[in-house]
């Protein structure tokens, strides 16, 4: 007698809808040309080239944290000690200024420091096997207690004009309104892109996001890869820190307190998942730049910092919580279409 072959199973309902061509990335996208275009239309000077070179060189920081952070947040991790790592390279980067090095000597030291706390923060999470949200709560206190001891309540400033210029606002891209440090930022972006999106090494991010231990048992490098990602975190952290000292000419303990509210509300208001898995670069880029246009847009309207803070804060909710109702809202539909 031969086996009769099993029926195929039947086609699952279409999924109709404007849910199938809208994504979140692309309303973040969206939502960012309209505040552009709401900005321009009612703010005198908002579309001057002079203020969008200023507002997009007073995202660079965030910008930079991101990538690495979006890489980590799609491995189902998180960096929250990224801003007193920028505050802690800041802090050693002043002490050696103050100290009569060189400043060619002082920025591989700072990104040397900043790829040992990222390898502090790996370790801790890939060896010890502590959930990362609280390694990095943890080591938050500790860089930021470190660039206390280390600089103290001292601020250290006239650092090289070349290099100086390179940060600031007044230093573009000829022929472009594009600060230095965001056009290197958009081939970083480009670079980080592809490896997220185009390569195995991406790939195995999102698994690892999606499935861990599934990850795990086809034989991916998980700890491997997310102590290299904590590393990478760590040293961008450390190169956002001479950034951020450079631009505003001043070394401080306390640079970029709370700076890390910000790369994670950016990180996850473009649709990048908290729990892992899920995410695109583009949708964090478009993330850090519909924030940098709001935050600019609510100074030139003289609205203060603890609102633009407050903003955030709320961004950074609605970020969270909009992408959870919609999968719930379309669990929901399905369980009724199936039925």
């Amino acid at each position: 007698m031969t086996a009769t072959a099993p029926a195929p199973p039947e086609p699952k309902a279409e999924r109709r809808g404007p849910g199938r061509f809208v994504r979140w990335d692309s309303v973040v996208g969206v939502l960012l040309v309209a505040t552009f275009l709401a900005g321009t239309w009612s703010t005198d000077g908002f579309a001057d080239s002079a203020n969008l070179s200023a507002a997009l060189n007073d995202t660079a920081e965030i910008a930079l944290l991101a990538l690495p952070m979006t890489l980590l947040v799609v491995a189902g991790q998180v960096d929250l000690s990224v801003a007193s790592m920028l505050g802690l390279s800041s802090a050693l980067a002043g002490r050696l200024w103050d100290a009569g090095w060189t400043f060619e000597m002082i920025f591989p030291l700072c990104l040397l420091a900043g790829a040992l706390g990222g390898l502090l923060n790996g370790w801790l999470v890939t060896r010890v096997g502590l959930p990362s949200l609280a390694v990095t709560i943890g080591t938050l206190t500790l860089y930021r207690g470190l660039a206390s001891v280390v600089l103290g309540d001292k601020a250290v400033a006239d650092f090289p004009e070349t290099y100086a210029r390179w940060a600031g606002n007044n230093e573009t891209v000829p022929g472009t309104f594009v600060p230095y440090p965001i056009a290197l930022f958009c081939v970083l972006a480009l670079v980080a892109a592809v490896a997220l999106h185009s390569t195995t090494f991406g790939r195995s991010l999102f698994a690892i996001g999606a499935q861990e231990d599934a990850a795990y048992f086809a034989g991916i490098r998980v700890k491997r890869l997310k102590l290299v990602l904590f590393v990478l975190s760590g040293v961008m952290a450390s190169f956002a820190g001479i950034v951020y000292t450079l631009r505003y000419g001043s070394a401080r303990a306390d640079n970029g307190l709370g700076l890390e509210l910000t790369v994670v509300a950016s990180v996850l208001l473009g649709g990048v998942d908290f729990d892992g898995g899920k995410g695109t670069l583009g949708g964090a880029v478009a993330g850090v730049l519909l924030i940098g246009v709001l935050n600019n847009l609510l100074t030139l309207n003289d609205v203060s910092h603890e609102i633009q803070v407050i903003v955030t804060g709320v961004l950074l909710i609605v970020s969270v919580l909009t992408p959870r109702v919609i999968a719930v809202l379309t669990a929901r539909r399905h369980r009724r279409l199936a039925a």
